[in-house]
């Protein structure tokens, strides 16, 4: 693991944790998606440790060359039984979604999308019966690497991932990959290719997706020896032999680059959006409750940029 990835929390900042969740829980109005509770959440969040809102500030500003930060020794473990419904969500306040709420508000805005899991802004990363083999959060197979919502014009530029229960072997592992150390990789002629507009990135079938209309994008942009990136190894493709080489190049550099994080209850990985992918190892479910669970949410460090696609107060993007 990367000198600049972990953060462990002591004892003593977690219980002061706890104690700031277990308010938010017992306040009204105890929904998550309200735009008071949000506002609450955000107020509380000044309230926590002070290393820990350092090591928070420090990785907005710049998140390293993980592009990752991961917290450990969080409160807010499993306390029912694993949800395996497709779409599952977290509607009612738990110490759970208010540790990730409080974690991300420190970064910026919550965000969700109105046609992903219904809007909630804490989502539920759960395998679902049926949908093993799925290229989504409910499959259990290997999860390509990609950026989150690569596809959107306004895609997150955080995705927070807040394990509540580990799968039963332990396995399951989140897969990062940061552009900044694959770039080197790559030689220049190829960061030229990924630098036009040769890819597109399909869009779900929720999202309208039909990979008749996809725009064109470049999948590296900006500094060229410190790019951002915009690519779903599942769902993007070259629009011609050279850009498909290009992207069969970015994903050996992307691949050679990945680290595994095996993630426990109580670690909340912070995923830096524009420049590192993610994905996970296979693992396999029993659907008896105690599978493996994620919170999740979306961050945006600008929240006015997303403006015309959602209500002033609002934090769904339609």
């Amino acid at each position: 693991m990367s000198n600049d990835l972990a953060l462990t929390l002591t004892d003593a900042e977690r219980d002061g944790i706890a104690a700031i969740a277990r308010d938010l829980v017992a306040a009204p109005p105890r929904v998550i998606d309200d735009p008071s509770w949000v506002d609450d959440c955000r107020s509380a969040a000044a309230g926590l440790p002070v290393r820990l809102r350092r090591r928070l500030q420090d990785f907005r500003h710049d998140p390293g060359d993980s592009g990752a930060l991961l917290v450990r020794n969080l409160p807010g473990t499993a306390d029912r039984p694993t949800p395996a419904e497709p779409s599952s969500v977290e509607r009612e306040a738990s110490v759970g979604s208010a540790v990730i709420g409080l974690l991300s508000l420190h970064l910026g805005e919550l965000i969700a999308y109105r046609n992903e899991k219904s809007g909630a802004l804490v989502q539920n990363v759960v395998p679902v019966p049926g949908l093993e083999e799925q290229q989504s959060n409910a499959g259990s197979t290997r999860l390509a690497m990609h950026v989150e919502n690569a596809f959107h014009p306004r895609r997150p530029d955080y995705v927070c991932l807040f394990c509540i229960r580990a799968d039963h072997e332990r396995v399951a592992g989140l897969q990062l990959s940061c552009i900044r150390r694959a770039v080197g990789a790559l030689p220049d002629a190829i960061r030229a290719v990924l630098a036009e507009p040769r890819f597109t990135t399909q869009a779900p079938p929720s999202f309208g997706g039909d990979g008749a209309d996809a725009p064109r994008h470049a999948v590296l942009t900006g500094e060229p020896t410190d790019p951002d990136i915009q690519v779903d190894f599942h769902a993007t493709s070259g629009g011609d032999d050279e850009a498909k080489n290009a992207l069969e190049a970015l994903f050996e550099a992307v691949t050679g680059a990945a680290e595994t994080l095996p993630l426990q209850p109580g670690d909340l990985a912070l995923v830096d959006n524009r420049v590192t992918l993610h994905g996970r190892t296979v693992f396999t479910p029993r659907y008896d409750g105690n599978d493996r669970w994620l919170h999740r949410t979306f961050v945006h460090l600008d929240h006015r940029r997303s403006r015309a696609l959602r209500t002033r107060a609002g934090h769904v993007l339609a």
